[in-house]
């Protein structure tokens, strides 16, 4: 009887703490044990009841809890946490939680994720697609683009007549007014046929002058520039990264000082800059110039504050002492990028964006304005590469043979295509949802820095894999190259916006857990306003917190099941759980472990991920067809979560927390079924041989014409070999003596030499003349 009463204090327990009830959990549970004489018979009734009673009190009653627990803690943990600086503060106020706060909450909302609408592209986004932007697909010529260095003349006059600069820049300016959803489909079809094209395009529709102007620009500013950015009679470039700090503007050495100068032949108030940027994209070309940097203002002249900041202006181009025009040359990848360069430049204040008025908010700006945009341009860059790799593989698989099979049939191959098939699948699930988050509203800033960060390294594993499986085809350059141009571009998408190494650990987790956790912001705020009674809220908030999920990780890891949503929720808590303990056991020094942090921020991020799978297939009906796609993303999603919090939990210091929080979230160990090859098998056939499933899976790029060269003569080929397969099939049989040899018809022998000849004509590379190879 006593054991049965025990088992119910312990089920009381579990109940209440899986429901988020922490306080009655302990309560309620304690009486339950007390009761069921579960203690040591040395320890009297009266005396467990009333040190039982005590601590009902004092966690119960919120004013004794501050006096006797919070209020003496908060010495104590004010040395052992960071203080908040006023930029990383700003940081963290730019942008808005989104979906990704669930992963956070250990007991993610999936009827919220369901709900969350996604629209579609307007009638008249699509037809831009159909049109304009099909128009420029054909007229580019990739490798023409990149032996001569630039688009010729002819794009750019198309680019610029029909607005492909303006696409977020409203109507009312000369703009398509185009949602992010729409932006982001136009840089995946243009990726998809010239990376050049795209970033061109990308570029002054992201972190720009446009963006900028439209938040935070005056009406004069607006009128003066935005029509003319839209129509491309101004090129914008925004001039942000330095050599000695990076994209890092709060660290950067550009110096602005206002003072007193000459513009135009009048004495005005104005502002002396000293710059020296690099990589900016566009820059050789702009006709305006965004400019980061330092101000302060000494003299008073424009405000009370001597150093307001971070400042952003727009320069013109013919702003005497700035120099501007020379290029770099990033991996060859012939977009126009190069330096801005300016020592005693003068400017008058009202060039600031926004006017005087907005000295010293810079960094605000470019918070906010990162938030959407890193969210949009790069991650559909990469899945529009993402899907290059996927039709071309599936197409040249199917064509290039080798011992008289294709090659698709041989498991290595196999293997190479069910990964690049399941990193698509994924990758555009990814940038759906983030995409409809910031049609929704949303500046989703830490979202944007998981698909960022997570689209552009899946970029280079699919990459990778669609060269291997192509081999000596794919890097003999030439116009028959589909993937060597979008393969050397892999590093500048890994790199600019933010390089992935420090979005993935500071970023991801560093500002994510900030973000996203329901109360380790508010227990540090707290902390240094020195507010007991918001710390004592946040700070057993926070404990009732970790003991929801960790009771949800330990019971859902013992309970039988593993859907999407059952699985993804039990990873959610561990995630939760391990992640304060981490907090908990590093405090402030946890901004310098950047290996634990970046192992956070991959399972957080596989979290966003394979949450986003699942909207996608339940938003797309839960068709049949693509379910080998879930199960392989799914799959990947729970090893890829579990490996790096075993990693955490392997090196956390703190070793008794550290095995503790191991045997509460994974205690039956921490391996989990593998991906069988038939279920693989399964997603390679569905590339292979259901052509319906292909589409949808790259139907975002454009399908060339046949008589293209690269992609269009490959899938013109593998028309013609499905077209003779019949006839093969037919010869097959002649030659084991099974069919007679007249069945074999003339049109079979046309349709044998026509796919023959298609076959061997794609499978070539291209061959120049020694003097004609490099210009």
């Amino acid at each position: 009887m006593t054991i049965m009463l025990i088992l119910s204090a312990l089920a009381v327990f579990l109940i209440l703490a899986y429901r988020g009830q922490g306080y009655w959990a302990w309560v309620l549970g304690g009486l339950a044990l007390i009761a069921a004489g579960g203690l040591p018979s040395s320890v009297p009734m009266a005396v467990a009841g009333l040190v039982l009673a005590m601590l009902v009190l004092v966690f119960g009653l919120p004013f004794l809890r501050r006096r006797l627990v919070s209020g003496p803690l908060m010495p104590l943990l004010s040395r052992l946490l960071p203080r908040m600086g006023e930029t990383e503060r700003i940081a963290l106020d730019a942008g808005t939680v989104g979906w990704e706060g669930e992963m956070f909450s250990g007991s993610p909302d999936w009827q919220r994720l369901h709900e969350m609408k996604i629209c579609p592209l307007s009638d008249e986004e699509q037809a831009f697609l159909e049109g304009p932007v099909a128009t420029l697909c054909h007229l580019l010529d990739d490798h023409d683009i990149h032996r001569r260095g630039d688009l010729p003349p002819e794009i750019w006059d198309f680019i610029k007549r029909e607005r492909f600069f303006g696409l977020i820049i409203p109507k009312q300016y000369g703009g398509l007014g185009f949602s992010a959803a729409a932006h982001s489909a136009v840089i995946m079809r243009l990726s998809g046929c010239s990376v050049p094209t795209a970033v061109t395009v990308m570029v002054p529709n992201s972190l720009g002058p446009a963006e900028l102007l439209l938040a935070y620009g005056t009406e004069e500013q607006k009128d003066r520039y935005l029509m003319r950015l839209a129509t491309g009679e101004d090129v914008p470039c925004f001039a942000l990264t330095e050599a000695h700090a990076g994209s890092d503007a709060a660290n950067g050495r550009s110096q602005g000082v206002v003072c007193r100068g000459i513009w135009e032949g009048k004495e005005v108030v104005g502002i002396r800059l000293s710059f020296a940027k690099r990589y900016i994209t566009l820059a050789p070309i702009a006709t305006v110039v965004g400019l980061a940097f330092k101000l302060s203002d000494p003299d008073g002249l424009i405000g009370e504050d001597p150093e307001p900041g971070i400042t952003c202006a727009l320069l013109p181009r013919e702003t005497p002492g700035m120099r501007i025009g020379g290029r770099h040359d990033p991996m060859g990848v012939p977009f126009l990028n190069g330096p801005v360069e300016g020592e005693d430049v003068f400017i008058p204040a009202s060039f600031i964006i926004g006017g005087p008025e907005q000295a010293g908010q810079g960094w605000r700006m470019l918070m906010e304005t990162l938030a959407a945009g890193r969210g949009i341009s790069l991650p559909s860059l990469a899945v529009g590469a993402a899907q290059l790799s996927t039709r071309t593989s599936a197409s040249y698989a199917q064509v290039r043979e080798q011992f008289g099979l294709p090659i698709g049939k041989f498991e290595g191959i196999r293997e190479r295509l069910e990964r690049i098939g399941g990193l698509t699948y994924a990758m555009e699930a990814t940038r759906r949802l983030t995409v409809g988050a910031v049609d929704s509203g949303e500046k989703p800033s830490v979202a944007s820095a998981i698909a960022k960060a997570s689209l552009t390294e899946a970029m280079r594993v699919t990459l990778n894999d669609a060269m291997d499986i192509q081999g000596g085809a794919a890097i003999c350059r030439g116009p028959r190259n589909i993937l060597a141009r979008a393969y050397a571009s892999i590093p500048i998408g890994i790199t600019v916006e933010g390089a992935n190494i420090l979005t993935r650990s500071l970023i991801v987790f560093g500002q994510g857990a900030m973000r996203c956790h329901p109360y380790l912001r508010a227990e540090l705020e707290a902390l240094q306003s020195r507010d007991t009674q918001a710390f004592d809220r946040a700070l057993f908030g926070h404990l009732n917190h970790m003991v929801r999920n960790g009771t949800r990780a330990f019971m859902l890891a013992l309970a039988p099941g593993r859907g999407g949503e059952r699985s993804l929720s039990r990873l959610s808590a561990a995630f939760a759980l391990i992640a304060d303990a981490a907090l908990i056991s590093l405090g402030g020094a946890m901004k310098r472990k950047e290996r634990l942090s970046g192992r956070l921020a991959d399972a957080f991020a596989w979290l966003y991920m394979g949450s986003a799978v699942l909207k996608r297939f339940n938003d797309a009906g839960r068709p049949k067809a693509e379910m080998p796609f879930v199960h392989w993303t799914l799959n990947r999603a729970r090893m890829e979560i579990t490996a790096a919090l075993a990693g955490t939990l392997a090196n956390l210091p703190n070793r008794p927390l550290a095995w503790a929080v191991r045997w509460i979230t994974f205690p039956t160990g921490y391996g989990s079924a593998p991906l069988t090859d038939k279920l693989a098998d399964k997603l390679v056939e569905a590339l292979l041989n259901d052509p319906d499933v292909l589409d949808r899976l790259t139907g975002d790029i454009l399908h060339p014409a046949p008589d293209k060269p690269g992609l269009g003569a490959l899938e013109q080929a593998l028309r013609q070999i499905d077209v003779a397969a019949p006839a093969r099939e037919k010869m097959a049989a002649i030659r084991k003596g099974t069919l007679a040899s007249d069945a074999l018809t003339d049109a079979d022998r046309k349709a044998i030499d026509a796919a023959d000849k298609a076959r061997d004509a794609v499978i070539q590379v291209d061959v120049f003349d020694p003097e004609d190879l490099y210009l």
